[in-house]
C-alpha cells in the first residue's frame, strides 16, 4: 500500500492583453488551503476622510498607518480572521486586480544577511488590505507594496500578482527587505509555482521594478559574480528537491497546456 502524500500546490498565471482572445489582461491563482476552509465574497465601499485609519495584524506584530481615502474593492477573506485578514484577492474601483500570494522560498545564503522580519514584517494576510484600496494602476500597486517591504520588512518570500486594463505585473519578495517585479509582455504569459521565478533583471528598463539598493546589497555581500547578468532567481531562490520534483514540473505542464 502506498502512503498518502500531502501536497500544497498553489499555482499562478499572468497573461498579457495581446495574448488573450478578448484583449483582456488576466491574472489568476488557485489556493492550496484545506478543502473545508470556506471563503466569503466581500464588497468594500469607497470611504473618505477616514480618521485613525490604522492596520494591525492579528497574525504577527505588523502594523501601519493607512491613507484617509479608501477606494471600493472586492475581496475573498477567510471565514475567520483569527489568523489574520487574508483578503487574498480582489479588484478595486479603478479596475486594478491583485492576488496575494504565491508562496515562495529564499535560500539560506541570502537570508543570512537579510533575514525575514517574521515578528513585525508584512505577511500575505495583510497585503490586499493595505495595498489594493489605495492604488489606481497595477504599477502603483507594485510600488506601494515595495515601499512597505522596504520600510517595515517582509515576513516571508512571496509572489504577488497585479493587473489592470493594460498591464500585468508579477512581483517577488526574496528577502527581508528586497524585491523585484517584472511586467509580463503584452503578447506573453507566465506560470509560477511556489518558487522565485523572475530571472535576469534589466535595471534600465521600465518593464522592471526593484527594491532600493538591491544591486549594492548583492555586491557588498558577494552573493553573485559581478561580471554576470543579475539573475534574481539564481541569487535569491532555491534549487532543492521540492523545485526539481514538485514546483518546476507544474510550470512545465502549465506551459505545455497553453503552448503545446
Amino acid at each position: 500500500m502506498i502512503a498518502k502524500i500531502g501536497r500544497s500546490s498553489c499555482t499562478s498565471i499572468l497573461v498579457g492583453k495581446a495574448a488573450t482572445t478578448s484583449g483582456s489582461v488576466i491574472i489568476g491563482r488557485n489556493e492550496d488551503a484545506k478543502t473545508a476552509w470556506p471563503k466569503h465574497l466581500a464588497f468594500n465601499k469607497h470611504e473618505e476622510n477616514l480618521a485613525n485609519n490604522h492596520f494591525k495584524s492579528k497574525d504577527n506584530k505588523f502594523e501601519m498607518e493607512l491613507p484617509t481615502t479608501k477606494f471600493a474593492y472586492s475581496s475573498t477573506p477567510e471565514w475567520t480572521d483569527k489568523y489574520g485578514v487574508f483578503e487574498e484577492d480582489g479588484i478595486n474601483e479603478y479596475h486594478v486586480a491583485m492576488s496575494a500570494t504565491e508562496s515562495a522560498y529564499a535560500n539560506e545564503r541570502v537570508l543570512a544577511v537579510d533575514p525575514f522580519e517574521t515578528e513585525k514584517g508584512i505577511l500575505e494576510e495583510a497585503m490586499i488590505t493595505v495595498v489594493l484600496p489605495y492604488v489606481k494602476t497595477a504599477r502603483e500597486g507594485v510600488k506601494r507594496l515595495g515601499e512597505i517591504v522596504e520600510k517595515h520588512g517582509a515576513a516571508e518570500a512571496d509572489g504577488i500578482l497585479f493587473g489592470d486594463r493594460d498591464e500585468a505585473w508579477y512581483m517577488e519578495i526574496g528577502s527581508g527587505h528586497h524585491w523585484v517585479a517584472q511586467r509580463i509582455p503584452e503578447d506573453s504569459y507566465a506560470v509560477v509555482a511556489n518558487q522565485l521565478a523572475i530571472q535576469v533583471i534589466d535595471f534600465n528598463s521600465d518593464d522592471f521594478m526593484f527594491s532600493t539598493g538591491i544591486q549594492e546589497f548583492v555586491k557588498t555581500n558577494q552573493l553573485w559574480p559581478a561580471d554576470q547578468a543579475f539573475n534574481f532567481r539564481e541569487i535569491f531562490g532555491t534549487h532543492d528537491d521540492s523545485d526539481l520534483h514538485y514546483n518546476t514540473p507544474r510550470v512545465w505542464i502549465g506551459q505545455k497546456l497553453l503552448t503545446p
